[in-house]
């Protein structure tokens, strides 16, 4: 019994000091591998020359450049609509005619009031003709000169007032008609014929219809605010419509808006707009619509030949700032509290990582324009230098001054991926 005992307590020695073992072992290997330092797989490329076209994107609408709405100026109902939509109308063409008989009417009422008013008037003249004679005479008081004075001048106004109907009168009467103000095309028709129309010279009638050239098309984009004061008159842009998707087209920047168009006023999204004309050159065989959605790409500005690297390249950085005597300040950390600095006002560089030697080094640099890809480096690197361009997350998260790293372009060149979509 005694031997049993002993032998299970020899076994239970044996298990623990294998456990112990293991748990050393084990110990010993987490603290190696804290110690090795990381070593990060990266992407690179040179920096190099290029040619650079700055490009504010923006959409909108395809528009004709030239186009007029026309509204009713008066009441009533459509008696001839000789025009469809589509139909291409010459300068001084018909297109609807509003029934004219109340206005006819009214214009009738008017040359019978002015040929009354007409002959009150020549009565008062000839009364006045002849009092003025007596009174040169002494012949008549001057009461009586007065009054017939008085009636002949009422003559004259109420003439002139009539005169001004008649004149309005046969206006409204010629609204009834209304013909085509240029050479263009019915871009689009609202009303029908017999449908009654309102309209006032005081208010904006009903639409009828829209007559537009469409031999000269527009774009119409909406650009933010921090982007159209980089957009200037003459401007080239490259425009990708909906409707032809495998085409692009070139256009010229004609018209920039001087007052902004705001959505959202005072809430979170609030967002401020200029809206950009864009005179396209299109070929024959295209036909453009009015309303058709589209793109352009407006290149505000073209430097040749200028150092510049992938636009993912660039990241942020707090500088290492010098450490004051009996202070700790890891490099990068924000630094609160020093010199009653607060966090926003702590300087923020721009850098790239270059390598040299296996070692990823921040260099600070000054940006200039850039395009979709590239980035102009107007100051803090030269030509040839080879600038980390991949992953993302190394580039704005792990990599620090002096990290080591493992240079690895193969991935990239075999898949042809953007390294800026990496992470």
């Amino acid at each position: 019994m005694a031997n049993a005992n002993a032998k299970k307590k020899r076994r239970k020695i044996i298990i623990f000091s294998i456990i112990g073992v293991l748990v050393i072992a084990l110990g010993v290997l987490v603290v190696m591998g804290s110690n090795r330092e990381k070593v990060h797989t990266i992407q690179t490329e040179k920096a190099e020359l290029k040619t650079i076209t700055q490009v504010v994107t923006a959409s909108g609408k395809i528009q004709p450049e030239v186009q007029v709405k026309i509204n009713a100026e008066v009441s009533g109902e459509i008696i001839e609509l000789p025009v469809r939509e589509g139909q291409r109308v010459k300068r001084g063409d018909l297109l609807v005619r509003i029934k004219p008989d109340a206005y006819q009417a009214q214009l009738e009422r008017a040359e019978a009031s002015l040929a009354v008013a007409q002959a009150n008037l020549q009565k008062a003249e000839a009364e006045f003709k002849r009092v003025t004679d007596l009174y040169a005479k002494n012949l008549v008081s001057t009461a009586e000169m007065d009054v017939a004075k008085a009636t002949y001048l009422s003559a004259q106004a109420t003439f002139a007032q009539q005169q001004a109907v008649l004149k309005e009168s046969r206006e409204t009467l010629g609204k009834t008609t209304i013909r085509s103000p240029m050479d263009g095309v019915i871009s689009q028709l609202r009303s029908e014929l017999g449908e009654r129309v309102s309209g006032s010279q005081f208010m904006q009638g009903t639409e009828i219809m829209t007559v537009a050239d469409l031999s000269r098309m527009e774009a119409r984009v909406e650009v933010g605010e921090n982007d159209v004061v980089l957009v200037t008159l003459g401007d080239t842009a490259r425009i990708e419509v909906d409707s032809y998707p495998d085409r692009k087209f070139v256009g010229v920047v004609s018209q920039i808006a001087n007052t902004a168009s705001t959505r959202g006023l005072g809430t979170q999204d609030e967002i401020t707009n200029f809206q950009v004309r864009i005179l396209i050159s299109a070929p024959s065989d295209v036909r453009f619509r009015p309303g058709m959605s589209m793109t352009a790409d407006i290149e505000t500005e073209t430097r040749p030949g200028v150092l510049a690297i992938p636009i993912q390249s660039v990241t942020t950085r707090q500088p290492k700032e010098e450490k004051q005597e009996g202070e700790t300040v890891a490099e990068g950390e924000a630094q609160v509290a020093k010199k009653g600095k607060t966090k926003d006002e702590l300087k923020i560089d721009e850098v790239v990582f270059v390598i040299t030697d296996g070692v990823a080094k921040t260099k600070v640099v000054k940006r200039g324009i850039s395009d979709d890809s590239y980035v102009e480096i107007t100051d803090g690197l030269t030509e040839g230098a080879e600038i980390v361009s991949g992953p993302y997350r190394a580039i704005n998260r792990d990599l620090e001054d002096g990290a080591k790293v493992k240079i690895d372009n193969a991935k990239t060149k075999k898949t042809g991926s953007s390294i800026s979509s990496q992470n």
